[in-house]
C-alpha cells in the first residue's frame, strides 16, 4: 500500500484560517493508548522481574507516570531507551530483527509490539466518536485531514476501525523508517504530512495527546497545536507546547478552531485550559 493515502474527494473549502488538520492516532482518534500502556507495562514488568531474579535488583513496577514520561508518543525503540535510561539500565541496542523478548532494546520493543497486536486481535479497535465527527465536519468544510503517528501498526489499526479512508495522508512509523524521519519530540512526521498535503505549516493544525507530540507541534511552528488531555495532564500539555487543551474534541468544532487560530497571531502566548 502506498504510504500517501489519497482516497477521498474533498469539497471546496470555506474561507478559513487553516487548510489542514494533522491528527495523532493513539489516544486522539483511536482508543488504543490504553492498549499501548498495558502492553508496555507487561513488557517492562516482565523484564524488571527477570532482572530482580538474575541481578538481585529490587523490583519497581512500570507505572502510568513512566508511560507518560518516557514512552507515550515516541517511536518504540526510543521509548525503550528512555525508560531504561530512567532506571539506570544499560543493555545492547540490537537490531529490528531481534527475537521478541531478547535482552536488547529492540528485543524488548518487539516484545511490546507482539503483546500489543495480541491484545488488539482479542479486543478489536474502538474510536473516539467525537474525533470522527470532527474529522467528518472538517472534510465537509473542505479541510484536508492527515494522520501522523509513531506507530508502525497505523494502517492495521485504521483498517480494523474502518476509518482509513478518512485520511488523505498517513505518516507512521513505517514511513519514518523508510524516510529516516526523527521521532517526536521532533516535528518531522507532521512536517512530512503537511508536505504530502501541499499545505503551509503555518496553516496546519496539530492535534496530540502526548507531551512529546505537543513538543513536536511547538517546534514545527504550525498554526496551532491542540492538546487532548486524556490522562488529566492538561497543565503538562500546556507547559510543553500546546496552545489549547481540551478534555475531548467534542469541545471544538471547525468554527471554534478557526476563531482560536485567528486570535493566535495577535496573542502569541495564547493558552487556553479546558476546565470542563
Amino acid at each position: 500500500m502506498d504510504w500517501i493515502e489519497k482516497t477521498m474527494p474533498f469539497k471546496s473549502k470555506d474561507t478559513l484560517n487553516f487548510d489542514a488538520v494533522i491528527f495523532d492516532m493513539d489516544g486522539v482518534v483511536t482508543r488504543t493508548a490504553s492498549v499501548h500502556s498495558l502492553a508496555w507495562k507487561r513488557t517492562f514488568d516482565e523484564y524488571l522481574h527477570c532482572r530482580e531474579k538474575e541481578y538481585n535488583e529490587p523490583f519497581r513496577e512500570f507505572t502510568s507516570a513512566d508511560y507518560l514520561s518516557f514512552v507515550d508518543g515516541r517511536p518504540r525503540y526510543d521509548g525503550v531507551n528512555a525508560f531504561l535510561k530512567s532506571r539506570g539500565i544499560k543493555i545492547p541496542f540490537g537490531g529490528p530483527e531481534d527475537e521478541s523478548g531478547k535482552e536488547t532494546v529492540c528485543g524488548l520493543g518487539n516484545r511490546k509490539n507482539e503483546l500489543f497486536n495480541r491484545i488488539v486481535a482479542e479486543q478489536g479497535v474502538e474510536v473516539y466518536e467525537s474525533t470522527i465527527e470532527l474529522i467528518k465536519e472538517l472534510l465537509d468544510r473542505g479541510v484536508k485531514v492527515g494522520v501522523a503517528t509513531s506507530s508502525k501498526n497505523c494502517a492495521q489499526i485504521l483498517e480494523r476501525a474502518r476509518i482509513i479512508n478518512l485520511f488523505e495522508t498517513r505518516v507512521d512509523g513505517t514511513v519514518s523508517a523508510k524516510l529516516g524521519l526523527k521521532g517526536k519530540p521532533e516535528p518531522d512526521i507532521f512536517i512530512t504530512a503537511c508536505d504530502n498535503l501541499g499545505v503551509e505549516y503555518r496553516r496546519a493544525i496539530i492535534v496530540e495527546d502526548a507531551v512529546s507530540g505537543v513538543q513536536a507541534g511547538s517546534k514545527g511552528k504550525f498554526g496551532l497545536t491542540i492538546g487532548v488531555a486524556r490522562e488529566g495532564n492538561s497543565r503538562e500539555l500546556l507547559a510543553n507546547g500546546a496552545d489549547v487543551v481540551v478534555n475531548d474534541l467534542s469541545e471544538l468544532g471547525v468554527d471554534d478552531i478557526n476563531e482560536l487560530l485567528a486570535k493566535a497571531p495577535k496573542n502569541p502566548s495564547l493558552k487556553i485550559l479546558s476546565e470542563s
